[in-house]
């Protein structure tokens, strides 16, 4: 398994943004340059900035970078509200108008993944190409559900009915902000566990200390599923590159990768030894792959 040594860095410095009354946290690095587009970097669940600094530090020479907080995440503001895809989509569609003013190729990881694809198939304009690194999100069920075990679905009902509850998703925030569960989940998502550095738990669990950070967590998993992938591929119209950790052990990315191509053949696409964040633990592979990936088209 090939591991590349990974040092701790220090955060780039960001500034604030207004979005809707709300403070919102984004960093900028190096120069737009003629016939390269700009390229924003949207974070998964839990992460922020912070988690792209690898990527930025190594793309920054060649484009202009932009990374961003979303609301609810990392630095931004956390106000109480129901969050979901829609409004993820939104605030990325005018960060690119107001601030960036260019289109831009979006690249997300996880639940960024997901909000980079509503807003390229949504918001056309703002997106000149989509990259996704191990993207979350629901396909159309083809197939009917089978049929649950009567104690299995009552027992199903229960749960759900148990986490609507305010006094258990709090307890639920409590356990998993804990520095302890935070290493032990990234080493299982990790494939070289060495880029499970003190530095990046603390720049996750320092997100969880923020005033508010205990319901956002709550409204993520209350909100209604958003639009399924299948149909936003078909409304997508930019280019399309795809990274897979295929060490993740969230999704089967050979399978999940299989479905994306069968809705969007044109895409690319190349699978990494890695896990669910290969952005942050084979960074330099990352980054070539978007680099020759952006160079290799005419904006």
């Amino acid at each position: 398994m090939q591991a590349t040594p990974v040092a701790d860095t220090a955060p780039i410095p960001g500034i604030y943004w207004q979005w809707r009354g709300q403070s919102i946290y984004y960093i900028k690095a190096g120069e737009r340059k003629p016939g390269r587009p700009p390229l924003l970097l949207i974070h998964g669940f839990g992460a922020s900035t912070d988690h792209w600094r690898k990527n930025i530090s190594g793309l920054c020479n060649e484009f202009e970078v932009w990374a961003i907080d979303l609301l609810g995440f990392g630095r931004s503001a956390k106000p109480e509200l129901q969050y979901g895809s829609d409004l993820w989509r939104d605030q990325l569609h005018d960060f690119i108008t107001q601030v960036i003013r260019q289109p831009a190729v979006l690249a997300g990881n996880s639940l960024g993944g997901y909000a980079a694809l509503c807003l390229a198939a949504q918001r056309p304009e703002s997106a000149a190409g989509l990259i996704l690194i191990n993207s979350a999100g629901p396909f159309t069920r083809t197939e009917p559900a089978p049929e649950p075990h009567p104690f299995q679905k009552v027992l199903g009902e229960v749960r759900t009915s148990i986490f609507q509850q305010s006094w258990a998703s709090f307890l639920l925030f409590q356990y998993t902000r804990q520095r302890s569960t935070i290493r032990r989940v990234l080493k299982n998502v990790y494939l070289d566990q060495s880029a499970v550095t003190d530095q990046l738990v603390e720049e996750i669990y320092r997100a969880s200390c923020d005033v508010g950070a205990e319901k956002v967590f709550a409204s993520v998993f209350r909100t209604p599923q958003g639009e399924n992938i299948d149909v936003l591929l078909q409304q997508l119209k930019c280019p399309l590159l795809m990274l897979w950790g295929e060490a993740d052990p969230w999704i089967n990315a050979k399978e999940r990768g299989t479905k994306f191509r069968e809705y969007y053949p044109q895409l690319t696409d190349h699978y990494l030894r890695a896990g669910h964040c290969p952005h942050d633990e084979v960074p330099d592979r990352v980054n070539e792959l978007i680099r020759s990936w952006v160079l290799s088209f005419e904006f």
